[in-house]
């Protein structure tokens, strides 16, 4: 039975906001960055990393989007030019990656709950349990309902942090001094925990074109929500990130007790309970908004036989892909209690991977179809492109080689994300040995 068509559909203001969430979702996880680079170079890697690390992303994203504005973003664009064994390999990693990091979030939601109720600690297997199937059930209503989520919880999630600033130049709780920008002074394995910190809290924003389907004029849309996505993404970590560093605060005591206890130096503990609602918020929004993009991911891919077909059904109702959904559902569920620092690494490094991806198709769709419209196009030929995506890349393996430089705790996580980005090939073979079997029958 044909899928009923999808009569309500998201707008611009909606999409910058699940944008917002799917990317960032506030500062909430940047508190270990001013004790990884120090005073000297906090500001400086805050600034510089999104511009080398995202503005690539982003434009890549914009390009190919305006080009192909489908369901299944990224993997169609992989898979129409790199063919579909890349396209698997795009879409697999993709899986990988996002139970990885939405395994982060029900353990930050209960960090950030800790503050109201210390008990959490103790029952913290259940209450990731009932936050996982909460965050499945909004996805299944539909991305309407999504959108609408969305909006309220960027109210608590903005709000606390725009009253902190307030307080602060109110109260005049603030250094008049600002340290010399600089990173000679680090040692490799802090600047790579430092980029990795930074590099997490900017990364998806390829997942946000899996539902292009699903949102009113997707190409005009998509350009003006991106980049007012981005620029309220870097406004909002620099201002933070600046209260935090010229509050005073023990950098150490930031990154053991989070934000609310910069809320509680500045304001009082009525600021510190704000702000730490506002990271509830923000652990639900990320995981809701990431959710939404992945659960996409594999009924496109199901679609074209590479993996199971019961991927393909929509729920009768909400016509959302509910199965995907459960089963990204049931995988988080038995992830909750690996590490965040952990988890950091194995997200980034797997990520990144799937990301030079695009960018290989990138600079494949412009040699095979120059002339195919586009009504965004990064004003750069085939050669600037190349040496453009060089700083992404730099980036990303400098990360790389400052966890392997770093302690056994880094080394070991690194380690497996490699191993992660290896199963693509296995599974693909394994897929080719079926579709060999089902021909000679």
């Amino acid at each position: 039975m044909p899928a009923k068509p999808i009569s309500k559909k998201i707008r611009p203001l909606q999409l910058i906001v699940i944008i917002f969430f799917t990317v960032s979702g506030g500062p909430y996880g940047l508190e270990s960055l001013i004790s990884y680079a120090e005073s000297h170079a906090t500001l400086l890697l805050l600034l510089i990393t999104p511009i080398l690390w995202d503005v690539p992303a982003i434009l890549t994203v914009a390009e190919l989007n305006s080009m192909m504005p489908i369901e299944g973003g990224y993997y169609q664009w992989v898979k129409n030019a790199l063919g579909m064994r890349f396209g698997f390999y795009e879409g697999w990693w993709t899986w990988l990656y996002t139970f990885i990091d939405l395994a982060i979030y029900p353990v930050m939601f209960i960090q950030y709950a800790t503050f109201f109720f210390p008990w959490m600690v103790t029952y913290q297997v259940p209450v990731c349990l009932v936050f996982v199937w909460l965050s499945a059930l909004i996805n299944i209503l539909g991305i309407v309902q999504v959108g609408r989520a969305s909006m309220i919880l960027s109210v608590a999630v903005l709000g606390p942090f725009v009253i902190l600033l307030i307080a602060a130049l109110m109260h005049h709780s603030l250094s008049p001094h600002m340290p010399a920008p600089s990173v000679s002074h680090l040692k490799f394995p802090a600047l790579a925990m430092a980029l990795y910190t930074v590099m997490w809290n900017c990364l998806g924003w390829d997942n946000v074109t899996t539902y292009a389907g699903e949102v009113e004029k997707p190409v005009r849309s998509y350009l003006i929500s991106v980049f007012s996505a981005f620029a309220l993404v870097i406004v909002i970590y620099f201002v933070v990130i600046l209260v935090a560093q010229q509050s005073g605060i023990n950098p150490k005591v930031l990154s053991d007790n989070r934000f609310p206890a910069l809320g509680e130096l500045i304001g009082g503990h009525w600021l510190g309970a704000l702000i730490a609602i506002g990271g509830m918020a923000s652990a639900l929004g990320i995981y809701t908004a990431v959710l939404l993009s992945v659960s996409r991911i594999p009924k496109v891919m199901a679609d074209d036989k590479l993996l199971p077909q019961a991927l393909t059904r929509l729920h009768p109702k909400y016509n959302t892909p509910y199965l995907s959904i459960i089963i990204c559902s049931l995988v988080v569920s038995l992830m909750i209690l690996w590490s965040f620092d952990e988890l950091l690494i194995i997200d980034v490094t797997v990520y990144g991977a799937g990301l030079f991806l695009e960018y290989a198709t990138l600079i494949v769709m412009r040699i095979k179809q120059p002339d195919t419209h586009r009504p965004f196009k990064i004003p750069l030929g085939v050669g600037g492109l190349l040496v453009f995506l060089v700083l992404p890349t730099a980036v990303y393996f400098i990360a790389m080689a400052g966890a392997f430089d770093s302690t056994e705790q880094a080394i070991k996580p690194a380690i497996f994300a490699l191993l992660a980005l290896s199963t693509a090939e296995l599974f693909w073979q394994i897929i080719n040995l079926k579709r060999r079997f089902a021909l000679k029958r």
